[in-house]
Formats: structure tokens, C-alpha cells, sequence
């Protein structure tokens, strides 16, 4: 399975597939054509980078189905919406189902290029940014379960006295444990902690 960023064109149009895909390429960029939303959710995987480039009226489901479709699966695919048929409510829910923008044919090659560009930008910041969600939290999985209740005090904010009388615990124990959680959660400061907690409880 290749990690090189992709362009997923999905247009029932052959012409306009061969079209978008002929420009992707020109720009170096590798581009895979589907005939359908069925026939591309059918063969994606999620692990796969980069970006959709779909037209909103097809045969079977729409651009706009495919997008929520994704969404529904927790497939935060970038898309570039093409249409010939460009209304407002088009738009509102093409770009509230996570496209970065909608282009109305005929489009500007230019325009097209510059869109994905940023669709591609996009999804590189997003899988970043899942990445370090998920080391945060398999560092936190290694917490035992007393220094998880000691880390769940100290990012409310609560003083050593007051976890080891709310624990029933020595203060020695919670500056034990607050040592461990720090080195466990590679944090400097009480302050790091909770920006990594709020990291690790956002969803992605």
C-alpha cells in the first residue's frame, strides 16, 4: 500500500476523469480514477494520504453522499467538489461534509491545482496532528491506574495536599506518582500536562 499522497478522482464521466487526472499527474502528483462513490469507497483505505476530487451529480451516489458517507466512517478525506449546477445549498453542505472547496464547471486548470493543493496541505496537517493524538495517548495507556487518578488531579488543577487527603495517600506518594506521570507523559510542567490531556481528549 503506497504513502504517497493521492488524488482519488471519482466522476461517472470518463472525459472528465481522464481531464482532472491528466492535470494531477502533470503536476507530479499520483491520481487514481473511480467511475463511482461505490466503486471508490469500495477499494480506499484510510491509511491512505492525500485528497478527493469528486463531481456532485453521478450515477448511484452522489458527490455529496460520498462525501458524508465518509464522514460517517471517521474519514476525514479532504475533497475538491466539482459541479455544473452550483446553488448555495450545494456548497453549505459540501463544505459542512469537509470539502475545502467547490469549483463550478467549466473550472480554470489553475483553480483546480490550487484547490487540491490545499487539500493535500490539509490532509498532511490533519494525519500530523492524529499522529501526535496518538502518541499522547498510548503514553498516557502506561500510566497505572493510581498515577492516572494523581494525573486527572493535577490537570484539575489540585495541589499535592489535597490528592493525597482525597486519595488517602501520603504526600510523598503523590510526588512520587506527579515524578512518574511526568516522565511517562515526557512533560516539563503542569501546564504541558494539560495541553496534552486536552490533545489526547480531542476527537481524531
Amino acid at each position: 500500500m503506497s504513502s504517497e499522497p493521492t488524488v482519488f478522482v471519482v466522476d461517472d464521466d470518463p472525459q472528465g476523469r481522464k481531464s482532472v487526472c491528466a492535470l494531477v499527474r502533470s503536476m507530479g502528483i499520483p491520481a487514481e480514477s473511480f467511475a463511482s462513490a461505490e466503486e471508490f469507497l469500495e477499494a480506499y483505505l484510510q491509511e491512505r494520504p492525500g485528497c478527493l476530487v469528486t463531481d456532485v451529480r453521478m450515477f448511484g451516489m452522489s458527490g455529496l453522499e460520498l462525501q458524508e458517507e465518509l464522514k460517517r466512517r471517521n474519514v476525514l478525506l479532504p475533497a475538491v467538489v466539482l459541479t455544473a449546477y452550483a446553488r448555495t445549498p450545494i456548497t453549505v453542505r459540501a463544505m459542512k461534509a469537509g470539502a475545502v472547496t467547490l469549483l463550478e464547471k467549466p473550472y480554470d486548470d489553475d483553480d483546480l491545482w490550487d484547490a487540491i493543493r490545499a487539500a493535500l496541505t490539509e490532509d498532511s496537517a490533519s494525519r500530523a496532528d492524529h499522529q501526535q493524538r496518538r502518541k499522547i495517548r498510548d503514553r498516557i495507556a502506561r500510566l497505572t491506574p493510581a498515577e492516572r487518578k494523581v494525573m486527572d488531579m493535577m490537570v484539575q488543577g489540585k495541589a499535592n495536599k489535597a490528592i493525597a487527603h482525597e486519595l488517602d495517600i501520603s504526600v510523598r506518594t503523590v510526588e512520587n506518582r506527579r515524578r512518574e506521570v511526568f516522565a511517562k507523559l515526557q512533560a516539563d510542567s503542569v501546564a504541558q500536562l494539560v495541553r496534552l490531556a486536552i490533545e489526547a481528549d480531542s476527537n481524531s
